[in-house]
């Protein structure tokens, strides 16, 4: 598998994410906008738990209310996107709001993004169905070198 794998951050100024944030009809607050710099420029594929713990050490008294408010509404922002496992109830926030592939590598539980053009893939749907969206998740392992 030549492809490589990709890293998408969509490092947002402090004053982009208080306009988007304004766009969606949500209140700037510092909480917010901390939030939002973490999930979008440090964080790799974080489950709310995961941005939760991180908001508890570096943020004064925040409520696991903001922490999700917070999350959809980069969500429906489009400044994040919704994952889920086939066999798991968590939520995993993507900042990749691109189209791309995940690989999973089952070792360590690692997600990594993989650009569409590494992957290719031949279907034949029948015409009844009008797809809309696809997700791939290739498992595995990365080989050490």
């Amino acid at each position: 598998m030549g492809s490589s794998f990709m890293k998408h951050k969509e490092c947002l100024s402090t004053e982009e994410i208080q306009t988007k944030l304004i766009a969606a009809g949500v209140q700037p607050t510092l909480q917010r906008i901390a939030i939002c710099k973490y999930v979008l420029c440090e964080a790799d594929h974080p489950t709310a738990e995961q941005v939760k713990e991180w908001a508890e050490k570096n943020l004064e008294k925040i409520s696991q209310a903001t922490v999700y408010n917070t999350l959809n509404t980069l969500v429906d922002a489009g400044m994040l996107r919704i994952f889920k496992f086939p066999h798991s109830e968590k939520v995993i926030y993507d900042n990749n709001t691109h189209d791309h592939y995940h690989f999973l590598d089952e070792a360590s539980g690692s997600l990594y993004d993989i650009e569409t053009k590494d992957v290719s893939i031949e279907m034949a749907v029948p015409p009844k169905f009008v797809v809309n969206s696809m997700e791939i998740v290739l498992k595995g392992q990365i080989k050490a070198n």
